[in-house]
Parts: structure tokens; C-alpha cells; sequence
């Protein structure tokens, strides 16, 4: 019995860092997708205080919502050219980029070059917009390190495997004290242990579409929703 509680004691160990290495997945996940909400929203301020041109103002609408819209999918399966608002043009040369994330960010530092070279951006302000504009690789770069850094393989298949000895064998351990009833408790235990070994499993990678992921789908529309009203007419 004295052998289980230590065995016990020491899963219980492994399972706090378990849980814990795929919270904080979650949690940086989350965190840098507040900043990409943070972030567009000082930009399109600053861009409605740079220019009052209709077209420049609309095609920083556009591309500074499609950056998060395409952001949420290149983190999934891929991005989804018919969510995006592009002109013909841009879908066309979008396709050419495997990174189409970057494509966007091309566009819109190709957008504040012109704007400067025109006279409409001065140095000091192209400078000022630079510094959010330079954050969005730098939140895409960290949310792909979470999503192509896994919990390394041998970790999980041996701790499943932990979990499977200690609970077949823990009745041989409650058989003296529960009886028959020992069977039951040992289920209990089981139920226990491998539910918080899947919910870490499921909040390990937090770019997903299921329950217990990031809501980037609602994030990602109410940047849009916040940049456009930020730069309507």
C-alpha cells in the first residue's frame, strides 16, 4: 500500500506538470492574440490621424482585417482565400505565397512606403506606425511556435502508459481494505488521471476549432469589426 502511495504521489507530480506545460500553451496563445487586438486598434487610430484619402483609409481596413482573419486560419488547416477581402489582383498574387499571412504584411508596409514617398507619411510617423506594424510577425512568430512545438511524443506515450500499470494494479493494492469494491475505486481513480491527461491534450494546441480552444474566430471579427469603424468615412 506504502509502495502505491509513492508511485501515486509521484503521478500526481507528473500530472500537475502536464496540465500545467499545456495551460500555459493556452495562456500565451491567448495572450498573443489580445496583443493582435491591441495592436490593430493603435494602428487604425494612427492611420485615421495619418490620412483622410477614402482609398488609402479603405485598403487599411481591408488588409489590416484580413491579417487577423488570415492569422486564425494559417494557424488551423490554411487560410481560406474566400474569407478574405481582396481585390481581384490581390487574389491572384496572394496564391503565390505559401505564407499568406506575410503577403499581407508586404502589402501593408508597400502601402506606408507609398504614403511617405507621396508626403502623406512623414519619417517620425512612419517610425510611430512601425512600431505595431513589426509586432504582427513577431505574435504570428510566437502562436506558430506553439502550434509547431508539440509535447514531445515520448513524454505523452509514456505517461499514458504510467497511468495504464498504476490503475490495473491498484486494485491488488484496495483489495484488503474495499473487497470487491476495490475494482470500483481503481474505475474511479482511471476516470480521474486520463480525464486531465485529455484535457491537456486538448488545450495543448489552443488554434483550433474545438470547445476548449481560443475563441479566434469571435477575436479575429471584432478586430475587423473595431478597424473598420476606426477608419469608416
Amino acid at each position: 500500500m506504502q509502495v502505491y502511495s509513492l508511485v501515486g504521489f509521484a503521478l500526481s507530480l507528473l500530472l500537475v506538470f502536464r496540465t500545467n506545460t499545456a495551460y500555459d500553451r493556452w495562456w500565451e496563445g491567448r495572450k498573443k492574440w489580445g496583443e493582435l487586438v491591441n495592436n490593430t486598434r493603435n494602428l487604425a487610430l494612427k492611420i485615421n490621424s495619418i490620412t483622410k484619402n477614402k482609398e488609402d483609409r479603405l485598403y487599411f481596413s481591408r488588409m489590416i482585417s484580413n491579417y487577423a482573419i488570415a492569422m486564425k486560419e494559417h494557424l488551423r488547416e490554411g487560410v481560406k482565400l474566400e474569407e478574405l477581402d481582396l481585390t481581384a489582383q490581390e487574389q491572384g498574387e496572394i496564391q503565390a505565397f505559401d505564407h499568406k499571412p506575410n503577403y499581407i504584411l508586404k502589402g501593408l508596409y508597400e502601402r506606408l512606403e507609398h504614403l511617405k514617398k507621396s508626403g502623406v507619411l512623414s519619417e517620425q510617423n512612419y517610425i510611430v506606425v512601425d512600431t505595431n506594424m513589426k509586432t504582427f510577425s513577431d505574435i504570428i512568430g510566437a502562436c506558430e511556435r506553439i502550434k509547431n512545438t508539440p509535447i514531445p511524443y515520448s513524454y505523452s506515450v509514456f505517461f499514458k502508459k504510467f497511468i495504464f500499470l498504476y490503475v490495473t494494479t491498484l486494485p491488488l493494492a484496495f483489495v484488503n481494505a474495499f473487497g470487491y469494491y476495490a475494482s470500483l475505486v481503481s474505475i474511479f481513480v482511471f476516470y480521474i488521471l486520463v480525464s486531465m491527461e485529455i484535457l491537456a491534450e486538448e488545450i495543448e494546441d489552443p488554434f483550433g476549432t474545438d470547445d476548449n480552444d481560443l475563441p479566434t474566430d469571435g477575436l479575429s471579427e471584432k478586430i475587423k469589426a473595431n478597424v473598420y469603424e476606426i477608419l469608416a468615412d
